[in-house]
């Protein structure tokens, strides 16, 4: 066990965590010849399409140094503030990490934010300076940077280049003398965390897990502790580039177990695999349980389909923890599911791997957060839709969710970037300068103000040279009312919003015009209204396409074609009575990107 080191590489969204990923397995021989390819633990179609790393990738790899054998299990992590719960969930499962800052754009958002994560889980922390070798590189500033945020020596931070090698080495030989082997006994009653899972449609679900103590020998029957499930182990083993069968895996090490579990509900991050006739005396105390921040209804193109969406998302949901959902039903668009979400960007993701695999078209729906409503007696409930909201009569107030946002910038888009966050009902708490031009602004949001857009603006008005990351603080009182969308008189649920009372009248305007562009038209009138309660507060009309009735008739008496056109108005008098309207997809998408 002395001879095993588990690290995770933590850093910001595109400071080359995948590339350094790719020079350690190749320097330890762990992939080479024809597997080697850049994003090697991306497997993603979807992550090599983007750049970005989605999941968690654990992987291990044999290394010798000084004449001993050593194993070191690597797990690589997301970059990007809405896959956060990913990289917690790695944290767990090691006893140091990697972080790495890149030399042209120095300490970011994102970066602070795991550096705290790991902290929190006294995970000993090798600082790596990456891209020394780009022509922008300021590695002595970003030097002084790294040493005021942890407070370590100059001389402990290595610098390297994940696209050509350099400091390869000196990472492996820190990774072995400053991590700590991980603690426990093998010959304890097993003790191992599930910290990931993934679907296989012909062995069932394969679990990824970390022994804390004990031993784990194939055959053996295990139990899950919090689902109180018993199984056999059918096929146990290590993590390298493929799943390699072994005999046992043992305290300190990371491994993979198939059962034949066929039921996603059976299996849950965060909980502890014991024998059941040597079990252990307590469940490990795992991960925080996940917080959706974003709420979105996702509902099949074909009400048909429905079952199938919902295997889908149990498949997804093994594979992507972060990821809630619930049936709900919706008055425009049939059965579908309240799902919640990290972020925009996880939601995008989401969307997109139903499409790719599982060939799931979706409709998803305006996103919100969830809102806590007090009626008149005091009693709390929790609101995720705007459909849920009680009669306005019955409630006293509503509280909605604020976050405590750090956004680290150069000084010259300061001025945009404060008019853009108060802008969306921010309050500054905090402006300090970290180094030379550098700054960090902390904000207090409301977190309904930056689902949408908001990040997408940041970026655009710094030139991408703002990084944003975010928590939520507390829940605040707003005066919030609930903003309909009428279509002929009839709402349409999908479309409904709540939204602070100052931005109320102007989002239903923007709203009725860019409907009235998106819905094609009919052979009647399609009135489009915003409505507050009672109260229409803009209007906008899709005219009807005029079909000449009158063309056959070549002269004769007018009443000929008076009759013909008083006999078309009462068809299309009965049609508007009986016609429903249907909101094409981009209507739903295009609300989201309202500007």
């Amino acid at each position: 066990m002395k001879n095993i080191r588990n690290f995770s590489i933590i850093a910001h969204i595109d400071h080359g965590k995948s590339t350094l990923a790719d020079r350690l397995l190749e320097y330890t021989k762990t992939v080479g010849g024809k597997e080697m390819q850049n994003q090697v633990l991306d497997d993603m179609d979807l992550e090599r399409e983007r750049g970005i790393t989605i999941k968690s990738h654990a992987i291990q790899m044999d290394y010798v140094q000084d004449g001993e054998q050593y194993t070191l299990n690597l797990i690589d992590t997301p970059g990007h503030v809405d896959f956060s719960y990913e990289v917690s969930r790695s944290i767990a499962a090691c006893e140091g990490c990697l972080l790495i800052v890149d030399a042209t754009q120095g300490v970011q958002a994102q970066t602070i934010s795991n550096l705290y994560l790991a902290l929190d889980n006294d995970l000993e922390i090798i600082p790596v300076i990456n891209k020394i070798d780009m022509d922008s590189a300021h590695p002595d500033e970003v030097e002084d940077e790294i040493v005021e945020l942890i407070g370590c020596d100059p001389e402990d931070i290595i610098r390297a280049s994940a696209r050509t090698g350099e400091g390869i080495p000196e990472i492996l030989r820190a990774i072995v003398e400053r991590i700590p082997a991980p603690k426990g006994d093998p010959e304890a009653p097993l003790q191992a965390l599930i910290f990931d899972s993934v679907f296989n449609p012909f062995r069932g679900i394969i679990v990824y897990f970390k022994v804390m103590n004990g031993t784990i020998h194939k055959g053996d029957l295990v139990k899950f502790v919090n689902t109180e499930r018993e199984y056999d182990v059918d096929e146990l083993g290590i993590l390298k580039l493929n799943l390699e069968p072994k005999q046992k895996v043992s305290a300190g090490n990371v491994g993979y177990i198939i059962s034949g579990i066929k039921n996603s509900a059976e299996v849950r991050v965060g909980d502890t695999i014991t024998h059941t006739a040597r079990p252990c005396s307590k469940a490990i105390s795992g991960f925080q349980e996940v917080k959706p921040m974003v709420f979105a209804g996702v509902y099949p193109i074909d009400p048909e389909d429905f079952e199938n969406l919902r295997t889908s998302l149990e498949k997804l949901q093994l594979n992507d923890a972060a990821l809630t959902f619930s049936p709900e039903s919706s008055v425009a668009l049939g059965f579908g599911f309240r799902c919640g979400f990290l972020g925009l960007l996880h939601m995008e993701i989401v969307q997109e791997r139903l499409s790719r695999e599982f060939n799931m078209e979706v409709i998803t729906t305006v996103p919100n957060v969830s809102y806590k409503v007090y009626d008149k007696k005091g009693v709390e409930t929790e609101v995720h839709n705007p459909a849920g909201l009680p009669d306005p009569t019955l409630i006293e107030k509503i509280e909605e969710p604020y976050i405590h946002s750090s956004i680290i910038t150069l000084s010259e888009y300061m001025g945009p970037i404060i008019t853009l966050c108060l802008s969306k009902r921010g309050v500054l708490t905090k402006q300090e300068y970290i180094s030379g031009n550098r700054l960090e602004l902390s904000f207090d949001i409301p977190l309904g103000e930056i689902v949408i857009d908001f990040y997408d603006k940041l970026k655009s008005i710094s030139k991408g040279y703002a990084s944003f990351d975010y928590y939520i603080s507390s829940y605040r009182e707003s005066k919030l009312i609930k903003l309909d969308i009428l279509l002929n008189g009839q709402p349409v649920d999908a479309l409904s919003s709540l939204t602070h009372v100052d931005n109320a009248v102007s989002l239903g305007r923007r709203m009725c015009e860019k409907l009235k562009e998106l819905i094609p038209r009919q052979q009647y009138d399609i009135a489009i209204q915003a409505a507050i309660g009672a109260k229409i507060v803009a209007r906008e009309t899709v005219k009807q396409v005029r079909k000449d009735v009158t063309a056959k008739c070549y002269g004769g008496d007018v009443s000929r074609k008076r009759k013909l056109l008083e006999k078309q108005k009462a068809g299309k008098k009965r049609m508007k009575q009986i016609g429903t309207v249907q909101v094409p997809q981009k209507a739903f998408l295009a609300v989201l990107k309202l500007d």
